[in-house]
């Protein structure tokens, strides 16, 4: 039997932290926890989540009507409620606008991986959905094609929404994101961000996996995929409008069956197995060679215009 005043009490909790974070201003954001396969308590609508009460928290059911609650509830309980329908395993959800996550959103630039190790533990690939008005069946949908493979979305030009166990834990992953994404930041101001050698991602899926966190990057059906590249959701990149602009692509990793290639290998397994040599990757010197060459086409391509 769930306690639902506890439940609301700490809704209220993670509420006043998305506030005092500025991961929700006003009266953004909004946050549900399942009862049970019927109900589900949601923050109620235009209120700001810095200064909630436990009263102030509606019920509804899973189709999104108000069972409870001297308050309407979210425009964005839809969304909520479709995460739900598809995962089975997590009991609440958490959506705010963190500014450095946001960022990413807006400009719909892919987050880095092989970077931070609590990113690569607790978070993996971070995909961004296709952008669609929100409150609406169809901003809802948009989620279904990314929720199995992630515990935390960039929704596009929007925010995210993370989800987990507890309330706690489905805002932890929104707390991991929005710092990493500073990070990123400041590394790239610094001039270099620096990514992991494949031992050194291998150890770290290794450990994630021996911590019980699942990553389809450990998983056969992802055998071909290149470790680092945000290779899971790459597909739907060009729907999406998702593409590299402020950040390099890391270096490549390629995996052979269920595990990745042994350091120095340059094998991938095809799909139905069978080994095919890949390139190795371009030394700092050769990647250089070819910016050179590359400007010096581009400039006689350019003069000769101009004649």
């Amino acid at each position: 039997m769930q306690n639902a005043h506890r439940i609301k009490q700490e809704i209220c909790d993670i509420g006043r932290r998305l506030y005092n974070k500025g991961f929700a201003a006003a009266n953004d954001g909004n946050i549900t926890y399942r009862l049970n396969d019927r109900e589900v308590l949601c923050t109620p609508t235009m209120h700001s989540k810095g200064f909630l009460k436990p009263d102030d928290i509606c019920l509804i059911d899973m189709q999104g009507n108000q069972l409870a609650g001297r308050k309407k509830r979210s425009s964005e309980a839809l969304l909520h409620l479709q995460i739900y329908k598809e995962r089975d395993d997590i009991n609440s959800i958490v959506h705010c606008h963190p500014p450095h996550a946001t960022a990413f959103a807006i400009a719909r630039e892919p987050i880095p991986q092989c970077v931070l190790p609590e990113v690569e533990i607790f978070l993996g690939d971070v995909p961004i959905t296709k952008y669609e008005t929100p409150g609406t069946q169809k901003f809802a949908d948009t989620i279904i094609p990314v929720v199995k493979d992630s515990n935390v979305v960039i929704l596009a030009n929007h925010g995210t929404v993370s989800w987990g166990e507890t309330v706690e834990q489905a805002y932890w992953w929104t707390e991991v994101l929005d710092a990493y994404c500073r990070m990123l930041m400041l590394a790239r101001d610094l001039g270099k961000v620096n990514y992991f050698t494949e031992q050194e991602e291998r150890e770290l899926l290794e450990t994630k996996a021996k911590w019980g966190f699942r990553d389809p990057r450990n998983e056969k059906r992802m055998e071909n995929c290149d470790v680092c590249a945000n290779d899971l959701f790459r597909d739907s990149w060009t729907s999406v409008g998702v593409e590299r602009r402020a950040f390099e692509a890391p270096p490549t990793m390629k995996r052979v069956g269920a595990s990745m290639a042994p350091q120095g290998s340059t094998g991938v397994a095809r799909s139905n197995g069978s080994p095919v040599a890949a390139a190795p990757a371009a030394t700092a010197d050769q990647e250089a060679l070819i910016q050179t060459i590359t400007d010096r086409v581009v400039a006689a391509l350019q003069n000769g215009a101009a004649r």
